[in-house]
């Protein structure tokens, strides 16, 4: 899948229980975002600035958390462990590989390491370096100044390869028992399990086998794929789509609604352009023609 910063990705499998998150692959999550459950995962997870998340971390390889964010409950990692300036942990931290940590780094409850523990200075790297090439200035060395320089704007456009599998939670959202707040897309992936309200601003797209126990309310459009259940209402601004078999326990409103034959919804259909109903034999005929569109190509 293609890494989209304005989409939250909810990969296939991923099940939201009352506290925790369990899913797969890496889990990123931008900053200043409140997430009110724990995450576990069989991968890494990265976290911003800023973040707070009211459960705890658990991963099978590293752990990143960056400046000021808060971890509410235990973190253990079976790789290396990062914590920027700042960072609180509320319960006890366990990791198999390296600790980094930054300065006014607080874990509560302690924390058991089995590989190299680095400390780093309260002094930002960034002033050792002005320092560094300040003296190289006054020596006359210019040109190791300018392969320094070079070699960190090098540095700066690298970026962290992700899992092909992965989580993605935006700058700003929130995450809730309840409620969550998203500032764009939403994408839910196959078999997977979704508790509380979701407000987005922007698309809604569920795939199929999906059960949300909760309302959508969004500003665009909203795709339902086969066999999900929503025990909720929708409400969107857009156009409302709900594939076969899919069972809305609630009412639906929108621009326009297209309701496979196959569908159910408990509640009212309210759609300002009207509602158009899809046989299953129009969706495979359609199927059938895009292939041999493609073949013929």
């Amino acid at each position: 899948m293609v890494f989209d910063r304005k989409t939250f990705v909810i990969p296939d499998g991923t099940e939201f229980g009352e506290r925790v998150i369990v899913t797969s692959g890496d889990v990123v999550v931008g900053d200043r975002c409140l997430i009110q459950f724990g995450v576990k995962t069989d991968g890494r997870v990265f976290v911003g600035e800023h973040v707070i998340i009211d459960g705890g971390l658990e991963a099978s390889d590293d752990i990143r958390v960056d400046i000021f964010s808060r971890i509410g409950g235990d973190v253990r990692s079976g790789g290396n462990v990062y914590f920027g300036e700042k960072v609180k942990v509320k319960g006890k931290l366990s990791l198999e590989g390296d600790l980094d940590v930054g300065d006014s780094v607080e874990i509560e409850e302690g924390f058991e390491a089995k590989g190299w523990i680095n400390i780093r200075s309260p002094i930002p790297v960034v002033i050792y370096i002005f320092i560094y090439l300040l003296q190289l200035l006054r020596m006359g060395r210019s040109e190791e100044v300018n392969r320094i320089l070079e070699e960190i704007e090098e540095n700066e456009e690298g970026i962290i390869p992700i899992s092909e599998k992965f989580l993605f939670i935006p700058n700003n959202s929130i995450v809730g028992v309840q409620k969550s707040r998203i500032e764009c897309n939403l994408r839910v992936g196959k078999k997977s399990r979704l508790i509380g309200n979701y407000e987005v601003k922007g698309d809604v797209f569920i795939d199929d086998d999906t059960v949300i126990h909760g309302s959508l309310k969004n500003s665009g459009d909203v795709s339902c794929g086969e066999n999900v259940t929503i025990h909720g209402n929708i409400h969107a601004d857009g156009v409302v789509k709900i594939e076969d078999k899919t069972h809305i326990i609630g009412g639906v409103s929108g621009e326009k609604i297209y309701l496979s034959k196959t569908a159910s919804v408990d509640g009212e259909l309210f759609a300002k352009k009207g509602v158009s109903f899809i046989s299953p034999t129009e969706k495979k005929l359609k199927k059938k023609l895009n292939v041999l569109k493609t073949m013929l190509m």
